[in-house]
This record gives C-alpha cells, structure tokens and sequence, in this order.
C-alpha cells in the first residue's frame, strides 16, 4: 500500500515498506526503546490530576483576562497541555509520530508533539518574558508548519527528525519553564490588571490558544492514520451516543435535512470582536464590518451520512458537472468515490460503509454530521440544487452570525470543548423550533474566503498568523467542532482552511434566491486567487524583462540602458560576492524569481538552484522553459499590436534549475542551509517581510554559516500587500522619527548577519514600446556569520 492512498480505503491494512524513508526515523533504536523505558508518557499532569477531569478530561473554559488569578490561568495551562499529551498518547509506537499523512500535506505527527511547545517558548522571548531559549536547534526545527499550495504539492519527509526522548524531554523543560513563569509573574497576582493585547503576558495566553488549535488538528491527522497505529486512551471523551435505527445501511432510512429550513428575515449583522472584550483573540477576529442581510432560508440541521450517502449513490462523484474546475482536478488526482473518512464495508458499489472517528472504525451513524472538503460541499449543494429544481449553497459568514439568533441548543448541549470525542447526530436538536448545531458538533464551510475586517491589525508577536492567508485561497469555516476548546470554541472565532483541506467539518444549506449571494467576502468572482501576477499581459511583461534582448527592451539609445537585464545583474552581484569570498557555489535558492530569469543566470555557476514564486503561472512559465529550453510570449507595441517572441535557455542551466510554487512567507522546512539567496524585488509585497528574512537565521535556516544573501528592493510599501504594522521601513514612529527600511532589514537580521556592499539597482519594465516602469532598488549584501 502506498502512502498516497487514503487508509481508510479499508479495514484490512498492510504495512507500508520497510524501504520508506520516514522508516529510518522508526528503526532508530532509541525510538523503538522509548514506550518500553519511559516511566510516564506526561511531562506536566496525568489526566487524573488535571483540572476538568470528571473520569474523562474535558476542556476548561477559556478565562477572562480581565479577571482570572494565578491558580485560573495555571489550570487552564495544565488542562491544555495534558490534553495534547492525552491525544498524544493514542499513538501505540514510533510510525505514528514519524509516518507522514497519506497526503503528504503536512509533516508527521512527531513535529506537532513538539510545535506548541516550540511555539511557546519562541513566543515568551518575542515579549521578553523569558531570556533564553531552550534548543536553539527545536526552536528552529520545529517553528514553523506547513503551508501547502495545492494538493499536489507533496511534502518531503526527508527531515531525520530528533528522537522521542529528544523530543519528550524539550516539551518536559518548556513545562517547567511555563509553569514557572506562571507561578511567578506578579501580573498574575490576585487583583492584577485586565491583560490585553498589548501586555507581554498575551503572549502567554497566545500559546495557551495555539497550542489547543493544534489539539484539533492533530487529531485530524489522527484520524487518517492507519487505525491499527492508535489505542484510545483510557480518560479521552467517549464518542457521542448512537441511534440503533441510524446505523443502518440505507439512505431512505432518515428523514433528509435538505427538507426543513429556518425562515430568516432580512436584518443588519455586525461583525468583529470588541477590541475590550476579556478574552484572548487572534487579529482576525478585530476590526468591524456592518452587512445588511437579504431574506433567506438555512438548513435546521446539518448534512448528514444520510444525505451525502445519497449523494454517492446517485453518481456525484462521477459528474463533473457538478464541481468546479478546482474541485474537478482535486477528486481525479485523489481518485475520490466517497467521503475521505468513510470506510468501505462491502463490495464496491454496494453503498456500504462504515465510519472512521479518530480513533476506531465504527458502523456508520447515518444522523451524524457528514465530514467532506469545500469541494464536496459545493458539488453535493449543485446536486441537490439540480433534484429539487431550488437554489441551494453554503451559508455565508454574515449569514451564519444571523443563524445564532435562532439557535436550538437542546437537551445535550452544545457538542464541544471534548463533551464528546467524535461528531454527534445532527438530528436531536432540529426536533425542537429553531437551527441545531449553530455552534459545536462539526465546523461549518462558508462561502466567504479567509479576510480582514475594517481596521483588523496584526499583531507584533505573530504577525504572520493571518496576513499570508487573505489570499483568496482558504475557505472561511465557522462554528468549532467536537473538539474545539478555548477562543475556538468562542463566539468570535474565524478560521479557514484551503478548499481540498479536511478537518471536523461539514455544512448546512442555505436557501435562497440566485442573486443572493449572502453578501459572501469573494476575492474576485469565479473564486480563484486573487493575484496581480497571474494575467497574462503581466506574464508578457515579465517575460520581457526576464528574456528580451536589449533592443527589444529598449529600441531608443537614448534611454536608460543601464537598467537593463535586471534580473541577470542581481544574480550576477550574488555570483561575484560567492567568488570573491571563496563561498562554495554548490546551492542557491531565488525567493521570488518569477518566470526564472535569475534562476537560470544563477544556474550558470551553481550546481543546483531552487527558484520559488507564489505565483502559479509564472512557476508553471519557468517549468515549460526548463523542459522545452523554449517559451514564446508576446511584447507590447502599442494598444493591441504585439509583436511574437521567443525565450530560450541553454540546456546546462535548465538541467541544474528546479522550480517550485511556494509562499515566502511559509517556505518548506526542507529547505536549509543554501550558500546563497537571492531575493530581488519582493519585500515589499509581502504580507509578512520578516516571515521571510526571519528564515535565513538560525541553525536550521535557509542559508549557511558563511553565506551569502542579496536583497533587493525599492521599498513601495503599500497597505494593500503589507500591513502597515509590519512595513520594515518608510514610516515615523510615534516621536516623530523616521524609519528606513534599509535600516529595518539590517535590524531584522541582526548580528547574524554583516552587510559587505551596498548599491543602486535599476531596473526598467517595459509596458509597451513608449511606456516603461524605471525603478531605482536598493540592493543589500550580507554574509551570515
């Protein structure tokens, strides 16, 4: 079996090879000594021991920070941390924690054992609350997650990750050195002031939340292990309660949720949480936005088994039609038939199924809430749309901020903060007036894509925690889910996923006219990115400035030639410090290279160059230029009179160039110790800068002891890329005192870094033959020490 299969294919389940590289991590001795020698699994409390346990642990509520004391914030600490070790616990040996996902989207479980505990540390000294860190080597290793671009865009398990004793003893020290801080600081006393954003001690409660986000979705990336890798522990939440007559295999067995909506009157809905309010809040939840509401009718109940088990047996996976181009390329790639957790339990095409919940298969709960991607939900509203001849889509974020109004709570009470370990029926409360599960039991996809509210600010501590997000690519979801704890769990909480991403979500159904769209955030229409660089007249210009000979650039002699072939002269400057100092040109990395130019220069001395870009049509550009050596484009004469050209690359340079899409802000974990980097005319357009140059430092960094770094850069900072909270440069302070960005990228880098050389980089962008961008960049070069 491979990894790229979805285990939960089958009940019956063969080990994968004993050739896979993650197995390396496995056959190490000490990991495969560490449950047999470990006195106890737990480095803070046993869940016996831990506030809120009751015979099972179950979440406290997040505190009020305006008034909770020392002994509050202590118990909410060990219940979080107890809770991820409990979860933790699940995995019976070592492949659990170093088995990758099938998908290959996110790292193993090892990194997210350890994360939250990086996080917090990382965090503690950001505020000053701490001094020192614990590893230098963990903090770097283990800092940062992943961010994938596509479904395709597979993660390498390459990392030889440190052992579980390793691993077991960092989270031991961090305990201590939390739980110290906690039972020390004088802030924390009885009496102590309302603890807001800007107190260094919200980066205390920061971790608290962090780390039971990562509770959550752990326990996903539990759910698609291999089920004989996991052993439910014996204090976990049991799963929720079954209805015998709602195990069985049929369809028709239910009354459909697609058959009882709530009326909803037009009304004004205001969203945001107040900047006031004693809680802890991540910066997507600030900001205000007022929406007037259309009428509109939402599902009483959410989408269960039983109508998606409809669903399959009616072909919708087979009907393209019903899902998007997106949505059209994901299910053939994954080869999908049915829900990613559903178990088949007969022969195929016998609509039998079983249920995976995090830790066991179970016979299939028809009521319960039925889990899918975005992509699923969209095609299963299409589908229906089309058999009740009725307008039906997922609710919109204003929309589901108007449902709570009519919440139905019920007898059992909300399904969160772990009253139960698996999702719930979905029927119970809908018996009652009113929409059931409005908040609890399963997230809820929107049709709104992830986005700031009005005056929404980052903040200092993580100021990449949202801003790479609002990209038009991760889909907003609401409501929290079985195991949502804390500002999860909360009324304020907004969080989002890429549309091919599963976690413990579902949907409802929204009923409404077809030219309401629920006043839905969409970054553009057909809900594809949003990005400046992905049309084709860009394309075409980048092409120029990449490709085009001088005289096609610039036919006038009397312009500024000197600004020519800019991408070939910042590679050169990287290239000619390399020499000079005896830097061994085996690798270079080019952050932002666009459609390659630099790339393939750099590729004229280096072994190996990995050129990176955010950008798909420009990475996809670069890719057809390295296979086919070829790439004609178009240059601008005038209006719509172009002229054909041709790019070419020489075959050496081609076969030492790999090229990949990826986010500046979130590069892979993979990628460490380059001798040089490149990254030209791309700061500024970053959500995040100091994600990116934070990257180069450390023991685990982009770049090697000794090598080198150009960064290039004009510094147009501009609001609609950077958030102004985060600008390096270009800005006073509240004395009055001009800030440059030259200066807040050296400080950025610190003493890490030594700047060697300092130059005007021009550049000129040809938009057609009597029109031309000219820009003087400041170009930067550092070697790391």
């Amino acid at each position: 079996m491979t990894l790229s299969r979805n285990p939960n294919l089958g009940l019956v389940l063969e080990r994968a090879s004993e050739t896979e590289g993650y197995r390396l991590n496995c056959a190490r001795p000490e990991n495969r000594e560490f449950f047999e020698r470990l006195d106890s699994f737990f480095t803070g409390k046993s869940p016996e021991q831990c506030p809120g346990y009751d015979g099972y642990l179950r979440s406290l509520p997040a505190p009020n920070l305006a008034q909770c004391g020392r002994q509050a914030v202590r118990d909410y600490f060990d219940n979080g941390w107890t809770l991820t070790e409990m979860l933790f616990s699940a995995l019976k040996d070592a492949e659990g924690f170093y088995r990758p996902p099938y998908h290959g989207l996110r790292h193993p479980l090892i990194f997210y054992y350890v994360h939250p505990a990086v996080l917090y540390i990382n965090k503690l000294r950001l505020a000053k609350l701490i001094d020192a860190p614990i590893d230098a080597y963990f903090e770097s290793l283990f800092e940062t997650g992943v961010d994938e671009m596509s479904w395709d865009d597979m993660s390498k398990n390459e990392i030889e990750w440190p052992t579980l004793f390793d691993a077991h003893a960092y989270r031991r020290k961090a305990y201590a050195k939390i739980a110290e801080l906690i039972e020390s600081h004088p802030e924390l006393a009885d009496g102590h002031q309302a603890i807001t954003m800007e107190h260094p001690l919200w980066a205390l409660f920061m971790g608290f939340e962090h780390e039971r986000i990562h509770l959550e979705t752990s326990s996903v990336l539990m759910r698609e292990l291999p089920v004989h890798l996991l052993e439910r522990p014996a204090a976990f939440a049991p799963l929720a309660p079954r209805q015998a007559a709602a195990s069985l295999q049929s369809s028709s067995t239910l009354e459909s949720s697609t058959s009882d909506f709530q009326e909803i009157e037009a009304t004004l809905v205001r969203l945001g949480k107040p900047k006031d309010h004693p809680s802890y809040g991540w910066d997507n939840e600030y900001g205000k936005r007022s929406i007037n509401l259309r009428p509109f009718q939402a599902g009483r109940s959410l989408i269960t088994n039983a109508d998606f088990l409809a669903f399959v047996e009616a072909g919708g996976y087979f009907e393209d039609r019903l899902w998007s181009e997106t949505g059209r390329r994901w299910k053939s790639f994954r080869n999908v038939k049915f829900p990613t957790f559903w178990v088949p339990d007969g022969p195929a095409g016998s609509s039998q199924f079983k249920l995976r919940t995090i830790f066991e298969v179970i016979d299939m709960p028809l009521d319960w809430p039925c889990l899918v991607n975005y992509h699923e939900a969209k095609a299963f509203c299409r589908w229906r749309s089309e058999v009740d001849n009725r307008h039906y889509r997922l609710p919109s974020e204003a929309e589901h901020q108007a449902m709570r109004r009519h919440e139905s709570i019920g007898e059992t009470g909300r399904n969160l903060e772990l009253q139960f370990s698996s999702e719930s029926s979905s029927k119970i409360a809908a018996k009652q007036d009113g929409i059931a599960h409005v908040f609890g039991n399963v997230w809820q996809w929107l049709e709104d894509h992830f986005n700031p509210l009005e005056g929404a600010k980052v903040h200092r501590l993580y100021d990449d925690f949202s801003t790479p997000c609002y990209d038009g690519q991760h889909q907003m979801i609401m409501g929290g889910s079985f195991i949502s704890t804390g500002d999860e769990a909360g009324q304020f909480a907004r969080f989002h996923f890429r549309p091919h991403f599963f976690q413990h979500a579902g949907f409802r159904l929204v009923l409404a006219e077809s030219d309401n769209d629920g006043q839905a955030y969409r970054f553009d229409g057909d809900g594809q990115q949003s990005n400046p660089y992905e049309t084709l007249a860009v394309l075409n210009e980048y092409m120029t400035l990449h490709y085009a000979a001088p005289e096609t650039q610039l036919p006038f002699q009397s312009g500024p030639q000197h600004a020519l072939s800019f991408p070939q002269r910042t590679a050169n400057l990287l290239i000619d410090f390399c020499r000079k100092l005896d830097v061994p040109m085996q690798r270079a990395l080019d952050i932002g290279c666009a459609v390659g130019g630099s790339s393939f220069a750099l590729a004229s001395a280096f072994e190996k160059v990995v050129g990176v870009d955010l950008s798909k049509q420009f990475i996809d550009t670069a890719q057809s230029l390295k296979e086919n050596l070829k790439f004609p484009y178009q240059v601008k004469i005038e209006g719509d009179i172009y002229e054909e050209a041709l790019a070419s690359v020489e075959p050496g340079a081609a076969d030492r160039v790999e090229f990949r899409q990826a986010d500046a802000c979130s590069l892979p974990a993979e990628f460490i110790d380059f001798d040089a980097v490149l990254i030209a005319n791309l700061l500024c357009r970053l959500p995040s800068p100091g994600a990116c140059l934070g990257r180069l430092e450390g023991m685990r960094g982009l770049l090697r002891s000794g090598g080198i770094v150009v960064i290039v850069s004009p510094y147009t900072w501009m609001e609609k890329f950077t958030p102004r909270e985060v600008w390096l440069g270009g800005y006073y302070d509240d004395d009055g005192k001009p800030h440059f960005s030259q200066d807040g990228i050296k400080a950025m880098l610190g003493d890490q870094f030594q700047l060697l050389h300092r130059q005007d980089m021009p550049l000129l962008i040809r938009e057609h033959r009597r029109k031309y961008q000219y820009i003087v960049s400041d170009a930067l070069v550092f070697q790391k020490r």
